[in-house]
């Protein structure tokens, strides 16, 4: 594997200008609704539209990919009823999406060739399948009403406006997190009635965090590249650091991303969390990269529970806790769907099940004997050496995609931290419930 490869999967650059440069229209929404200069139509309109042109400019022509999955998930919402709403949307979107990255599958075996703009357009269609599969149901189960949708023998524009706005407003467009409906439509309606406080001094903090961020990973690159070995066709423990430190260069790439992401959606006045003890503002009611518990957490659940917060919140209410038989594997696997089912992907999810799984069993047996601080803190070190490699290895297989990639983490040392774990399964019982 070539370590050119290796960072080209890492050249996020454009979606970020792109999401920088989208910033001070999301602070103009915020001044125009703070200062009552728009309607409520017209603050959907402004976040639809932004949203449709934001599309246009990063993806060309692929934006269709988004906007027409967009559009007939608003009619499905108008025809179908709420109790088949959410199967209806949920087999249509993942349709719509696996068949798309097969394409992208064939395109980059098959014929060695890759678009950005079409990479850019799968990857806002997944979260659109999120904002989508959320609404839906949100609405089967009752937590949500959609009104009367026509007026007459005509479909009431006005009535879906708000649907195909949250499904298509420029904050979320590229990057997240996910919001729920109710929390979009009561973000938008109060925003000049009871409007949250200036985010400006967050915007700006969390600025400061994407380019400390930027800096971590111009360090670490510049750590990888002295050494000209191939991590990936390392065999000794320096393979596993190298290997450790690339998957650490992954992990800041999605915490500046998910940053960037997150105080897009608050210069336009979402996440805002109410105040805290001191009356400060927090910002945090949206936000994917709680950095500090995923990078000193010692458990691999914890760990999972944390990465990518909203989805994974997303993912526990549509599989989870709907499947009665092994709910953990199922989330996984479906995770694994959802990215796109390339081998490096359904092995390193699987992977991570299991991982998981076992994280439990151990901290449930050990975690009697741990008494003294001594014990408490080689406990909790070694553990957390164990969840940084094995969560190495998964996010390498994940992100490497192809069954080479798999093959040559496989022959690597760092490979036996998860296949411990995975021996855990075997010789360790379920713990009680």
């Amino acid at each position: 594997m070539n370590m050119d490869f290796i960072f080209l999967l890492f050249d996020v650059h454009s979606l970020i200008l792109y999401q920088c440069a989208a910033i001070p229209f999301s602070f103009l929404f915020y001044y125009l609704c703070r200062t009552g200069c728009l309607s409520l139509i017209s603050r959907y309109i402004y976040l639809m539209l932004g949203g449709f042109l934001l599309a246009v400019v990063t993806m060309g022509p692929y934006c269709l990919v988004v906007l027409i999955p967009a559009v007939s998930s608003v009619l499905l919402i108008h025809f179908v009823s709420s109790q088949h709403l959410h199967t209806w949307a949920f087999l249509t979107q993942m349709g719509w999406q696996t068949s798309w990255h097969l394409l992208l599958q064939y395109r980059e075996y098959q014929l060695q060739e890759g678009d950005p703009r079409l990479l850019a357009a799968v990857s806002s269609l997944m979260l659109l399948t999120q904002r989508v599969t959320s609404l839906s149901l949100d609405i089967q189960e009752g937590k949500l009403k959609t009104g009367d949708t026509r007026t007459g023998n005509y479909i009431s524009f006005s009535s879906l406006l708000p649907y195909l706005s949250y499904l298509l407003y420029f904050p979320a467009l590229l990057g997240g997190p996910l919001c729920s409906f109710r929390t979009f439509t009561s973000c938008v309606k109060l925003c000049n009635v009871n409007p949250p406080p200036n985010p400006q001094w967050t915007v700006s903090r969390k600025c400061v965090l994407v380019l400390g961020l930027e800096g971590v990973k111009t360090l670490l690159t510049i750590c990888i590249n002295i050494h000209t070995e191939d991590p990936m066709q390392s065999r000794d423990l320096k393979g596993v650091l190298l290997i450790w430190s690339v998957s650490l260069l992954y992990k800041m790439t999605y915490y500046s991303y998910w940053v960037l992401s997150e105080l897009l959606n608050n210069a336009a006045g979402f996440g805002f969390g109410g105040y805290d003890s001191k009356g400060f503002p927090i910002w945090n009611a949206l936000s994917d990269a709680d950095i500090w518990t995923l990078e000193t957490t010692h458990k691999i659940s914890q760990f999972a529970r944390t990465w990518n917060k909203t989805t994974a919140d997303w993912l526990r209410r549509l599989v989870f806790e709907k499947c009665k038989a092994c709910p953990l594997l199922a989330t996984f696997a479906f995770s694994a769907w959802w990215h796109g089912l390339h081998p490096g992907q359904v092995f390193g999810f699987l992977c991570w099940a299991a991982t998981v799984e076992a994280d439990y069993r151990v901290h449930y047996y050990l975690r009697p004997y741990v008494g003294s601080r001594v014990t408490r803190l080689l406990y909790k070190s070694l553990t957390w050496v164990q969840t940084q490699l094995v969560i190495a290895c998964c996010i390498m297989t994940v992100e490497l995609r192809s069954l080479s990639s798999v093959r040559m983490i496989c022959q690597s040392y760092i490979s036996l931290f998860p296949l411990l774990y995975c021996l855990v399964l075997v010789f360790v019982p379920r713990k009680h419930q």
